[in-house]
């Protein structure tokens, strides 16, 4: 319905002292989690060993009732996946957390992120005679943990020697009978933090959110390289893969995260008011209101109107009730499908000139149209600003960033932008403001990947990297 931007997943587990309904606990941090995945999910509870797993395509909601949350029964143990596909094809067989039973056990695993060379381990895992059920990134990695686990004493061991092998952006939950085990890439792509309950139970999850929604307590982040193992209701760390250099996606920042949540140490709100404070210092301009696209742009265009003064308004309402899964059957809804999502609220901005603050521009079609929306409710002008530069460069770690002849900033100058999505004006964040969103002086900070917007990553990327990159095998 809209081109937007949208990232692979959100995970969850928690380990209890005690046998309880875990599977509640992490249906409810799903539930926050949701704005990660809309695609699938899924949940494993560990009971004495014994794995009961349910996961589908659909919404939390949708996926997981009062009976199928009663069948999942109790445990000590659970992990939880939301997911929105940037590699493998979106039906059940891909939902996650996948499970997997070898010689020495079970084991179960949940994945964010997206390997730069998954194609070639999988080969290789092929070779040895792997059959794969799904087309996505976490069977790889449990394949790879597998073969290390088959060499070593403990599951830990297991995932610090396949982290030689894996290569690329991944925050990763894992449980075995007896232990929850996260880790995290080497460069930190991908967030993950811990958090601890009042009865003592751990959590861990992609952001912060998760665990205020089952009243854990925000303890630290999981570090880049890092392995965190809870047993017996204590926490270890392994830290073999520390001390790479550090690319945290800054677009987490900008889009993906929960304006409520805390990541490396920044409230995403505060982030991005900043945004929208930088937007205004780098590109000013006379106007009579501020207004953001819900749900990512309003707290830039909060920040733009605290610095500039200009009032800051709601200038669209939002229907929630319209999902990923809209149908579109004619030419003609197609071309509608803005205002069946977003409705201007005339009076504000009407006879007016109005700042649009929006989070990214992809191909420009959306933006194009939420101009036009402007205009016919009466704007006198439109100033658009966004807050992250212009995509130039496709995603190798997990964001749905689209390639380059379908990148509008790759086809065309800022002022031929400005023309074809009808605005008096167009500004972006610069790459040195964007890099700065999240430092509380506004100093530029060199630990976040920007790569989409520059072509310089953290590591070294491949030429290219299909969406399909398991499916594009069959025929050559």
């Amino acid at each position: 319905m809209f081109n937007e931007i949208n990232e692979e997943c959100g995970v969850f587990g928690v380990y209890s002292p005690t046998t309880t309904n875990v599977a509640e606990m992490t249906y409810v941090a799903l539930y926050a989690l949701q704005h990660r995945g809309q695609e699938s999910c899924g949940i494993v509870v560990n009971d004495r060993g014994v794995f009961s797993y349910h996961k589908d395509l659909g919404l939390v909601p949708e996926v997981f009732n009062a009976s199928q949350l009663e069948k999942l029964g109790q445990g000590n143990i659970s992990i939880g996946h939301v997911r929105y596909s940037t590699t493998g094809k979106p039906n059940r067989s891909n939902a996650q957390p996948i499970v997997v039973r070898h010689v020495k056990g079970s084991m179960s695993i949940a994945h964010n992120g997206n390997l730069i060379n998954a194609r070639e381990l999988r080969e290789k895992y092929e070779l040895k005679g792997a059959i794969f059920h799904t087309t996505n990134d976490t069977e790889v990695i449990s394949y790879a943990v597998t073969e290390q686990r088959l060499k070593h004493a403990s599951i830990e061991e297991a995932v610090e020697y396949a982290m030689y092998d894996l290569k690329g952006a991944y925050s990763l939950l894992i449980m075995s009978p007896k232990k929850l085990i996260a880790a995290r890439d080497p460069n930190g792509f991908k967030p993950l933090c811990i958090g601890r309950c009042k009865d003592g139970s751990i959590a861990i999850a992609s952001e912060t959110c998760a665990l205020d929604s089952i009243g854990a307590k925000f303890e630290r982040d999981v570090e880049p390289g890092e392995i965190v193992v809870v047993d017996n209701n204590n926490i270890s760390s392994i830290r073999t893969h520390c001390g790479a250099k550090k690319g945290f996606c800054v677009f987490e920042y900008v889009y993906f995260a929960r304006p409520d949540s805390v990541i490396e140490g920044t409230c995403v709100h505060n982030a991005r008011l900043n945004a929208g404070k930088i937007l205004w210092k780098e590109h000013p301009v006379e106007a009579d209101v501020v207004i953001g696209v819900p749900d990512s742009g309003l707290d830039a265009a909060l920040g733009f109107s605290q610095v500039s003064g200009i009032p800051y308004e709601v200038g669209f309402v939002k229907n929630r009730y319209v999902g990923r899964t809209f149908i579109q059957p004619s030419q003609s809804m197609r071309t509608n499908s803005v205002k069946i999502k977003l409705n201007v609220v005339k009076d504000v901005v009407n006879g007016k000139r109005v700042v649009l603050i929006d989070d990214s521009i992809v191909r420009g079609t959306t933006c194009k149209r939420i101009v036009s929306l402007l205009r016919e409710a009466g704007a006198k002008e439109v100033h658009m600003r966004i807050s992250c530069p212009p995509f130039t460069n496709e995603c190798f770690f997990g964001t749905d960033i689209d390639s380059k002849e379908n990148l509008i900033a790759c086809q065309m100058t800022n002022e031929e932008i400005c023309k074809h999505i009808g605005a008096d004006s167009l500004g972006y964040l610069s790459v040195k403001g964007v890099k700065s969103i999240a430092s509380p002086d506004m100093q530029e900070q060199d630990h976040f990947c920007v790569g989409c917007f520059t072509g310089e990553y953290p590591m070294e990327v491949p030429k290219e990297m299909p969406k399909d990159k398991f499916e594009s095998k069959i025929g050559e």
